[in-house]
């Protein structure tokens, strides 16, 4: 049956802070949600921002509840949806974007949710929002968007089975940060406390490093060398992967699919096995790792030149380079050299002030040779995500136009 979103649910916006009040980093109570917060599918809370009680109580009307739907109404995001889980019960909600509680009596939340996720009514909500400078989506249209709603069984259903595919790429997400989390500790403790197996490194006086080990330009490093290819033509269809398609390491959103004859001009770069690849513009944490374990990745992608990237020595010296690019001080170098008048980036030019120290080369692959199968199982466990988020978004509009008969489905909601 055909309704409006007013039909089903209330529609409320979020509320800006009261003036002379800031968001602080230090966590409270009160979780503030910011329209960057807001994608993928959920609440990111990476960079995490609270508010203060005196803040809360001027602004207390203006919270999410669990099983709200939340979407961002204004910049270049618009449309892009959340489910509020119970960790941001009771959380504030920015100006940019608003909440849609459902009426349970009528729509099942999870059911609204994947359907207002979908990529067509993101168009959709790119497409009626409006405004010269920059687009916004005002609430009536919200209340206005048509809903297309089965029986409330079938909605529990289908939200079950979508469900269960979040779920596993929620625990392939776990998996792949306690296994990163441990390569990560050791690459720091051997390489920025100079202590291997328990055993601190004997310093060389004069460089105040280890012995062998030498302050080098990024760009001059024996164990990876930077990757400057351009794509050369090819035959058949791309991905074409931009940096807002990326969030942090991995792939968030379904690359434009190209040809050689509709690549875009900033289509430059082909991924090659042993590459790490990062965001070039400043103050964005964008790295992607390609290897032997996601090489149909390499084969089927084209990544835009907002990227740069450099390819390790062999196998053993990948974990070297991709930890190093991903640490935070490369981060801050790659910040503090950045140049630009319109859009602040890193280019080929700056990227020789970035020194790094590097270590000898049978310390980076020693470490290499003990880290590399986890980094080999995160790219596993990346590609199954890749494909379970590509069969999810199969199988989302088939469910909703009951092209899949959901009633034949043995489903316990």
């Amino acid at each position: 049956m055909g309704f409006k979103i007013e039909d089903i649910a209330a529609v409320k916006g979020g509320k800006r802070l009261p003036k002379g009040h800031e968001l602080i980093d230090s966590k409270t109570q009160h979780p503030y949600i910011r329209a960057r917060d807001i994608r993928n599918g959920k609440v990111n809370f990476n960079e995490p921002k609270y508010i203060d009680e005196d803040t809360f109580q001027r602004i207390s009307r203006y919270i999410v509840s669990q099983g709200d739907v939340i979407i961002t109404i204004v910049g270049a995001n618009i449309g892009d949806v959340a489910y509020v889980n119970s960790i941001f019960h009771n959380a504030n909600l920015t100006e940019n974007a608003v909440k849609i509680s459902a009426d349970q009596n009528t729509v099942y939340s999870k059911y609204l949710f994947y359907y207002l996720n979908h990529k067509d009514m993101k168009q959709y909500f790119q497409l009626v929002a409006s405004g010269a400078a920059q687009g916004k989506l005002g609430l009536y249209k919200i209340k206005k968007t048509p809903v297309d709603l089965p029986p409330l069984p079938t909605q529990q259903k289908i939200a079950k089975i979508l469900s269960n595919y979040d779920d596993l790429i929620e625990n392939n997400l776990k998996r792949i940060k306690l296994l990163e989390e441990s390569a990560r500790l050791t690459y720091e403790e051997w390489f920025l406390r100079f202590r291997v197996d328990g055993k601190r490194l004997e310093i060389n006086p004069e460089s105040g490093l280890p012995f062998g080990w030498e302050n080098k330009s990024v760009t001059e490093c024996d164990t990876f060398k930077q990757d400057k290819r351009k794509v050369k033509e090819f035959e058949g269809e791309k991905k074409y992967y931009a940096t807002a398609n990326i969030s942090e390491t991995e792939i968030i959103a379904d690359g434009e699919i190209i040809s050689w004859d509709s690549k875009p001009s900033r289509a430059q770069i082909k991924p090659n096995n042993n590459t790490v690849w990062f965001a070039r513009m400043s103050n964005t944490y964008k790295v992607l790792c390609f290897n032997k374990k996601n090489i149909n990745l390499q084969d089927n992608s084209v990544l835009s030149s907002g990227f740069a990237g450099f390819k390790a020595k062999n196998d053993l010296c990948l974990p070297f380079l991709y930890f190093t690019i991903n640490s935070t001080f490369f981060h801050e170098l790659k910040d503090l050299y950045a140049t630009g008048a319109t859009q602040v980036s890193l280019n080929n030019d700056s990227m020789s002030f970035i020194k790094i120290i590097e270590p000898s080369a049978n310390l980076a692959e020693e470490f290499g040779s003990r880290t590399l199968p986890l980094i080999e199982e995160i790219s596993i466990l990346r590609s199954k995500n890749q494909l379970l988020k590509e069969a999810r978004n199969i199988l989302l509009p088939r469910l909703m136009t009951n092209v899949i008969d959901t009633d034949e489905l043995d489903i316990a909601v």
